[in-house]
């Protein structure tokens, strides 16, 4: 066979040669192929442009399933084939309608590197292969020739390391072939195309996979409060709760959970010999204890870096904790959420570790694997629970004069006041000892460490309060978001909060030691977004169950006990009709959205607040306060990792998207075949 030798337009991935005449053993022939590469540059330009760019054929590739998390090809490649130029915002609403508005990872959570508690595996089967998760030591991936000749006959792949025998293949050209590379060892791939005068081209390019290590950590906002992986179901039957009101009692229904055939009704007195098989009904996280979500940004900005860039891995360490602060939570251990998985014999201790704990373990072990292992970047966002934002929104929402005495005893209602002086006093300090607990895992340089800010929850517009009220927040009798002190709370976010966790971020003032390698890198580009989706947003395009069943006037429910006990809602429809993930205006969990979605059971409170039983109303409260409402819905979520990813990039030094190797989704493989 004779060999024509062509040359592409200058490209450093690309390179067309002919095939050298060189010893057969695998060091020499990979340096052969390496010499090919460096003397390119030195081809004059006229070659370079002896045929068009459109008709030069390529080699392209990319790694596959490269979110690390997930153990299935399928999964991955499910959410490439909804990525356009819009997004993760834009593919989150294409897999809302695609799921019904029921989520896309109620079946993924089950698929991920992590075990039933939430906490990462050494070793993860991902895709039939046994892998070191944290340290992979190799990595599976897909090649083409791209631009194939027409008159091509069939392309000859040889794939050299320098540290094994060369693996080659004759196949179609137009078939991919899929390998597994070295990870940190560049392979040199050659694709020999014969052509039917017997000649033949030789395209060569240089193949090494960048694996990116990235920690999430942080508060519920960073962890996906609100958005249970798999939403609660729920029952269309009224579940029946009890309040305590002076030396009188008062019962009122709200839909319960589906599949939970214990007692309904509040006519018992003491425990609730049923409450294991209530809690075997509750929703599903990937992280029970600190309700962490693929939903939340950091998941989601990770995921979203994975897809626009081919030729990277992203191997992800979830440690964020809804209820952390830098003192609990961060820095030191924290009374968890909910117990990892309710209703199974899963252990359910009553604390998470401190998350700077759980990272400096993450990185030893990864180094155990590979002495070389960093990380690369860190997500972070902090600071709302240190300032009691918990407690305002409590402030806020709770009319009833007794939940209020009672929230108000147990400490759990705060003030504007309250939150203002340890803005100022507390919060600077607390975070010069963050700073200098992550300072040594990102090599001195706190600019790796991504502060992704808060969307302000309350706007109705830019600098517009929302107007309060009960629509919404009807869920529990005891709420109605009272105006006066929404509009407190709203300005003080507004003019306090969010500049002073900017500040912080940025090391404005005296806030930090050494501006130089303690400034973060900032990120608030969602705010703006957040200011029309508060809330309160309402639209035309919302879910028709919302517009039918939560209206202006908050009267959900019906208020007759015997005829809610079987039919709780009031506009007549059933509450399954519900969908949590379907586009809506609101970015922002309402108390009925939380309900409606995650039904949380909160644990790890005050022994005033601990509820005697499963029908206890004080859980009705609980659940809004500390339970996912006033969090971000997905497509908030999701509007804040578009806004982080940017930062990311350029953290990182990765350029922008990239296209697809593919314009289709490929099959998930069977079992690895070697290359013959």
């Amino acid at each position: 066979m004779r060999h024509r030798l062509t040359f592409p337009p200058h490209d450093p991935c690309y390179r067309l040669r002919p095939i050298p005449h060189i010893a057969r053993t695998a060091p020499m022939r990979l340096a052969a192929l390496l010499l090919t590469v460096l003397l390119l540059p030195l081809i004059p330009d006229s070659f370079a442009h002896a045929q068009t760019p459109a008709a030069m054929p390529r080699i392209e590739w990319e790694v596959k399933n490269r979110f690390r998390l997930f153990r299935s090809e399928s999964d991955f490649q499910r959410h490439v084939a909804s990525w356009r130029n819009d997004g993760v915002l834009g593919s989150e609403r294409r897999l809302a309608v695609e799921s019904d508005g029921r989520g896309w990872a109620r079946d993924m959570v089950e698929r991920l590197c992590v075990d039933r508690a939430g906490r990462l595996m050494e070793f993860c089967d991902r895709d039939g292969r046994r892998e070191v998760y944290l340290s992979p030591a190799d990595h599976r991936i897909g090649v083409v020739l791209a631009s194939v000749p027409p008159d091509a006959v069939s392309c000859t792949w040889t794939f050299e390391d320098g540290a094994s025998e060369p693996r080659q293949s004759t196949v179609s050209c137009d078939e991919e072939m899929r390998l597994r590379v070295v990870q940190g060892r560049p392979t040199i791939a050659a694709v020999d195309i014969e052509l039917p005068d017997g000649t033949a081209q030789r395209i060569v390019t240089e193949i090494q996979v960048r694996d990116v290590l990235i920690a999430g950590v942080g508060d519920s906002i960073a962890a996906g409060e609100g958005n249970p992986d798999r939403p609660v179901h729920l029952s269309d039957e009224g579940f029946c709760f009890r309040r305590f009101l002076g030396i009188e009692t008062s019962e009122y229904y709200r839909p319960g959970r589906a599949g939970y055939n214990g007692n309904r009704s509040c006519v018992h007195e003491g425990s609730d010999p049923h409450a294991d098989a209530w809690a075997r009904q509750s929703a599903r996280w990937h992280s029970g204890p600190c309700h962490r979500s693929l939903y939340g940004y950091q998941m989601r900005a990770a995921l979203g870096l994975a897809i626009e860039n081919p030729r990277i891995a992203v191997t992800f360490i979830p440690l964020a904790c809804s209820g952390a602060t830098i003192g609990a939570g961060f820095l030191g251990s924290q009374r968890i959420a909910e117990c990892p998985s309710p209703g199974t014999n899963t252990a359910c201790s009553s604390t998470s570790r401190a998350q700077i704990a759980a990272l400096t373990e993450a990185l030893a072990l990864a180094r155990k694997h590979r002495a070389d292992r960093r990380l690369d970047l860190v997500l972070l966002t902090i600071g709302a629970n240190d300032i009691k934002f918990a407690g305002l929104v409590a402030d806020v929402i709770i009319e009833a004069r007794t939940e209020r005495l009672l929230f108000g005893r147990s400490g759990h209602i705060a003030s504007v006041a309250d939150s203002q002086a340890i803005l100022d006093r507390d919060l600077p300090n607390d975070f010069l000892k963050l700073r200098a607990a992550l300072k040594p895992l990102v090599g001195g340089d706190l600019a790796r460490v991504v502060f992704v800010s808060y969307g302000h929850p309350a706007l109705a517009a830019p600098g517009t309060s929302c107007p309060g009220g009960r629509n919404g927040f009807d869920v529990h009798p005891a709420f109605g978001a009272d105006p006066q002190r929404l509009r407190r709370v709203v300005e003080f976010v507004s003019r306090e909060f969010l500049p002073k966790i900017k500040a912080i971020a940025n090391c404005g003032g005296k806030l930090c030691q050494d501006p130089r390698t303690d400034r973060m890198t900032f990120v608030d580009a969602h705010q703006a977004a957040f200011a029309e989706h508060g809330v309160c947003a309402r639209s035309e395009q919302d879910p028709e169950f919302d517009r039918a069943c939560f209206g202006m006037a908050g009267e959900t429910f019906r208020t007759d006990p015997a005829r809610s006990a079987n039919d709780p809602l009031a506009c007549g429809r059933q509450a399954s009709e519900y969908r949590p993930y379907s586009p809506r205006a609101r970015w922002v969990r309402t108390a009925n959205d939380s309900y409606f979605t995650a039904m949380t059971y909160p644990q790890g409170l005050s022994s005033m607040l601990t509820p005697a039983s499963i029908h206890d109303a004080i859980w009705g409260v609980l659940s809004a306060v500390y339970g996912g409402a006033i969090h971000p819905t997905a497509e908030g979520h999701a509007a804040m990792a578009d806004a982080a990813i940017p930062a990311m990039r350029e953290v990182l030094g990765i350029g922008g998207p990239e296209p697809k190797v593919r314009g289709e989704p490929f099959p998930l493989p069977g079992p690895a075949q070697p290359i013959r």
